[in-house]
């Protein structure tokens, strides 16, 4: 009411004809006190909420914390009033670090009855950071079982939603003997190993604990979450796990961040729409841009917590004051490329490893660190990110498609940087192709293909190219094109890690060289022929396109230079349904592409015959003569359609051109013997008409 006559009173002066400018000043400045007025009002009465909000939280917080003996919830309306309290404010701006030490100690000590323990485990929800003290302490709690195995459980679950969230880790570091005596525990075991798989390091694997996973694993069996922390402990003392375990990684534990995970988000971003300033409420040292997915948390650089106080201080803190207050360098302040050189050895990858992935100074040290516990925490993170977050694969995820969009161009960007495809997004695409629609991120999904690792061809053709030739099929030109460009970048990448792998291997791993080459040439040809299959098949269904033909030929353009640019023993020749289309073509460039395509062949395979004359070293991979006489084949066929006009009576290919002279007698085409060579080519008309012009204008 008050807003609305006060804008009727504002027009009044607006009416009056012969009104002078000191009254339209005045009613202006009048507007103006209104509106301040107004907002300060709105802030004044936003304030008061947030101090009674903040008092009816102390309250409640100091009730918990004097609690003694058993209280019944539903007898109790005290009890009732501030636990509906504790969960109001935690599901709207989270709760602050003091409070957790009080929750979790009423929560696991046993007081008050499973259902109230449960809500307030479910209600932790963090508004910055953890203490760790308060994880130290719940910890003791869970340990002498005065709670429910329940409340056991879903506290485990709940410090593995919570992990990155904890603000220092050494002394949760050290509980790890006190984990691990709990594996024997059928029901905790899953989520227990899941604690462990967060805290290993190298000095935590013990002969003890290897012989005790593998006595639970012959009285379980094969279970992934002890697959899982065997797979880690190979991997930090392999002479310590004999077994042999699955190469490939998999999904070894199961979701546990169902009750908190949306909260966190809610929090999260009600958090920042109400800040206009960096606030404590929100991790990190730098806002992202949007904080609806759980992947937009974690791709900031945290604030160092043992460094946090440092920061504040003048905004400087000196580089020897730095190097003594702490071991290890903050990555936070990680600014330039000398910093990362001097720092090296001090420093320490943040608790979210998937701030590394938008940090270039972080990826240059993940490229030169040795720990692949580094690798295992990043591939582990960004697994379960694909997996839950993937906008086709989960219902109810459509919303979040262009922020997805983001995330995999995030990825891909990093895959660039580091020269190398993650295993973690291999899995994800074996996974989640055979559900995708060819639409939803089209760019971003393809590129991630370019960079999928070399395996043996037969794992990849169930999962990579069978999905793929059914899309391929059944969709557009253009998205056939853009298949075509990413394999053959994902060819380009197999060939330049093979040249880096022959510059990096020294004379006494040639044995080893030699498996590694054998099992890469039998993977690129396998994915070349792949490539041949589907090119003639789409050539056929597009009726020979010039756009579409193009991008073959752009492929056969790497395919033909892998002797001598790539140095790998291996050429193979377009299939004759991509040859003779090309040969035929109404388009001069594609007809240009084959003869560059096919000079280079002739290079690489007078350059392979020589080495095999020569005999100066023991060729252990030989060009078959099939392949010296399909190439023979198709020169004849070339030489005759362009240079000889013989080409319908000289082709000798199984599936050329050759034609009876009667059955071209009955095309009407007078000279049909010309029809196709470098004067009447139909793709080349377009220069004999140019030539015939510039004759006649001179």
């Amino acid at each position: 009411m008050q807003r609305r006559q006060s804008s009727k009173h504002s027009k009044r002066p607006l009416q009056v004809h012969h009104s002078n400018q000191t009254d339209l000043s005045a009613w202006r400045k009048g507007g103006t006190v209104d509106t301040e007025k107004s907002a300060q009002n709105r802030q004044s009465l936003s304030d008061q909420k947030n101090d009674n909000e903040q008092d009816s939280l102390e309250q409640a917080l100091s009730y918990f914390e004097k609690i003694q003996d058993r209280v019944s919830l539903k007898k109790s309306e005290v009890l009732q009033k501030h636990l509906s309290t504790m969960e109001s404010i935690a599901l709207k701006r989270g709760l602050p670090p003091e409070g957790f030490d009080v929750l979790l100690d009423v929560a696991l000590s046993g007081k008050l009855a499973d259902t109230v323990n449960t809500r307030l485990l479910k209600s932790l929800i963090p508004a910055s950071a953890i203490p760790e003290s308060s994880i130290v302490s719940s910890v003791s709690w869970f340990c002498v079982s005065k709670c429910s195995s329940n409340i056991q459980l879903l506290f485990l679950r709940w410090l593995i939603t919570m992990f990155d969230f904890i603000d220092h880790k050494e002394q949760v570091h050290a509980l790890y003997g006190i984990f691990f005596s709990f594996l024997n525990d059928e029901k905790l075991c899953p989520y227990i190993c899941h604690v462990l798989y967060l805290l290993t390091r190298k000095e935590n694997v013990k002969p003890f604990r290897v012989r005790r996973l593998l006595d639970l694993q012959s009285k379980m069996g094969m279970q992934p979450h002890l697959q899982a922390l065997l797979s880690l402990y190979k991997l930090f003392c392999p002479e310590l796990v004999s077994i042999t375990l699955p190469q490939k990684m998999k999904t070894y534990f199961k979701n546990a961040d169902g009750p908190w995970k949306a909260a966190i988000n809610a929090v999260r971003q009600r958090n920042q729409a109400n800040s206009t300033v960096p606030q404590p409420l929100l991790l990190g040292t730098a806002q992202p841009h949007s904080r609806k997915r759980k992947w937009n948390t974690q791709l900031i650089v945290p604030a160092s917590s043992a460094n946090a106080q440092n920061l504040v201080v003048g905004g400087k803190m000196s580089r020897a004051d730095s190097c003594s207050a702490n071991e290890s360098f903050p990555v936070e302040q990680l600014r330039t490329f000398p910093q990362l050189l001097q720092n090296i050895h001090r420093l320490e990858f943040p608790s979210q490893m998937g701030s590394v992935l938008t940090n270039p100074l972080l990826l240059h040290y993940m490229n030169c660190s040795k720990d692949e516990s580094v690798y295992l925490r990043l591939y582990y993170w960004m697994g379960q990110t694909l997996q839950e977050e993937c906008t086709w694969c989960v219902v109810d995820n459509n919303q979040y498609e262009e922020e997805f969009r983001g995330f995999l161009e995030t990825v891909y960007k990093a895959e660039c940087f580091l020269q190398e495809g993650f295993p973690s997004c291999e899995e994800f695409l074996y996974r989640s192709l055979p559900l995708w629609d060819g639409v939803s991120c089209r760019s971003q999904i393809l590129q991630l293909v370019s960079w999928i690792p070399l395996s043996t061809f037969s794992e990849m053709k169930s999962q990579l190219c069978d999905p793929l030739a059914q899309l391929f099929f059944t969709s557009s030109l253009y998205f056939k094109c853009s298949v075509l460009e990413s394999l053959k970048e994902l060819l380009q990448n197999w060939l330049n890690w093979h040249v880096v792998q022959l510059d990096s291997e020294s004379d006494s791993q040639f044995s080893s060289l030699n498996t590694t080459l054998s099992g890469l040439v039998n993977g690129v040809a396998e994915l070349i022929n792949f490539v041949g299959r589907i090119s003639t098949a789409a050539l056929h269904l597009e009726k020979s396109h010039t756009f579409l033909l193009y991008f073959i030929l752009d492929f056969y353009e790497t395919v033909c230079d892998i002797y001598l640019k790539y140095k790998l023993p291996l050429l193979i020749m377009p299939p004759a349904g991509v040859f003779y289309p090309a040969l035929l073509s109404m388009d001069s460039v594609n007809l240009n592409q084959l003869c560059y395509i096919m000079y280079r062949y002739r290079t690489n395979l007078i350059a392979a015959k020589e080495n095999e004359m020569s005999k100066k070293k023991i060729q252990q991979f030989k060009f078959s003569s099939q392949t010296y006489q399909e190439y023979n084949q198709y020169i004849i066929a070339m030489v005759g359609c362009l240079w000889t006009s013989s080409a319908f009576q000289k082709d000798n290919h199984p599936e050329g051109i050759r034609l009876d002279d009667e059955l071209l007698k009955k095309t009407g085409v007078r000279e049909y013997k010309n029809s196709f060579n470098i004067v009447y080519h139909p793709a080349l008309m377009c220069y004999a008409v140019d030539f015939l012009q510039q004759g006649l204008a001179r």
